[in-house]
């Protein structure tokens, strides 16, 4: 998908709800891997042009447009409608506020079968072949006319479920990668969703997206090139170097400024050669040491031997004058 497609869609996220399941608890609010639910989400939708919250205020790790729906607690399609008078975009991406594992590759998928396929919106579907319309991609104008004619036929949209919505439109399905859909409802599911995100295979990433949320970073972050960067440091020089080493290099990028991606590299570059060249002294070092100690070894087995020489013909000489003596 191009830049002015990515950028050509508002993100609409339904952060309000009771969580009765979860004792009434802040649902967007609980935290898997350090940040909140929330904030996970926004970073899935973060190429969206503008984004709009429809739930309480609180902090979060971007800015976005906060609304509420009427009344608050109202259900899905009040929401919606809430969120859809804010939008200004052709498209827009509807998410829930309960998806740990979302990340952008699934909300660019489904922008790409929305365009690409010309119906009017593209929603997720699960393992189990369930649709997934909080986690879809719509026009936004079927959008308005759908909701405009179910309320007209409802007296509100107050308590309505999403299938009335759903039902009237020309969807079409793209399958879910594994966890895509994992939505947190209860406890069991927080706990779950928190012991996933610490498997081998997933935690050094998950960390790298926590870290730079955390900081405000929109760094695409080669992690290979400077994971090798801090073991040449650590193994070249001392343990404590790889740390040390990989915070120079990013501050080092930083005051580089431009392309921050072609910094980091260049400079993980100069400090992993200079690594290499503290490592390559070290063996010089070591062979030199090596020989030095084998000629040491050498020069006092030959003194060795000239030392038993002498004690051998001291005690021939003493030998000899003893047998003098007794003639």
């Amino acid at each position: 998908m191009t830049a002015d497609a990515e950028a050509d869609y508002d993100a609409i996220v339904l952060a309000g709800g009771g969580a009765r399941r979860l004792g009434g608890a802040d649902k967007p609010g609980v935290t898997v891997g350090g940040r909140t639910l929330l904030d996970r989400v926004l970073t899935a939708s973060r190429g969206a042009h503008r984004t709009i919250v429809v739930g309480a205020r609180r902090p979060t790790v971007r800015p976005v447009t906060w609304t509420r729906e009427t009344p608050p607690g109202g259900g899905p399609l009040a929401a919606l409608r809430a969120g859809l008078r804010r939008c200004g975009a052709p498209v827009v991406v509807v998410l829930s506020a309960d998806l740990p594992f979302l990340d952008d590759v699934a909300v660019n998928r489904l922008l790409d079968a929305l365009h690409s396929g010309g119906r009017e919106g593209a929603l997720l579907v699960d393992a189990d072949g369930r649709d997934q319309p909080l986690v879809a991609a719509y026009r936004t104008e079927p959008l308005h006319r759908e909701l405009a004619l179910i309320a007209a036929e409802h007296g509100g949209l107050s308590g309505l479920p999403l299938r009335l919505l759903t039902g009237e439109l020309d969807l079409c399905r793209v399958a879910a990668e594994p966890l895509t859909a994992y939505d947190c409802d209860t406890w069991e599911d927080i706990v779950t969703a928190r012991a996933r995100i610490r498997e081998h295979g997933n935690v050094l990433d998950e960390w790298i997206t926590s870290v730079k949320d955390e900081l405000g970073i929109d760094l695409e972050v080669d992690t290979d090139l400077l994971l090798d960067l801090a073991r040449d440091a650590a193994h070249g020089v001392a343990r404590p170097a790889a740390p040390l080493t990989t915070f120079l290099v990013g501050y080092a990028a930083a005051r580089a400024g431009g392309d921050g991606a072609r910094a980091v590299a260049e400079a993980a570059r100069r400090a992993s050669a200079l690594a290499e060249r503290w490592a390559a002294e070290a063996a010089d070092a070591g062979n030199a040491d090596a020989g030095n100690a084998d000629a040491g070894n050498a020069s006092n087995a030959d003194a060795g031997r000239d030392g038993a020489d002498e004690r051998e013909d001291g005690r021939n000489g003493s030998a000899r004058s003893d047998e003098a003596g007794s003639r």
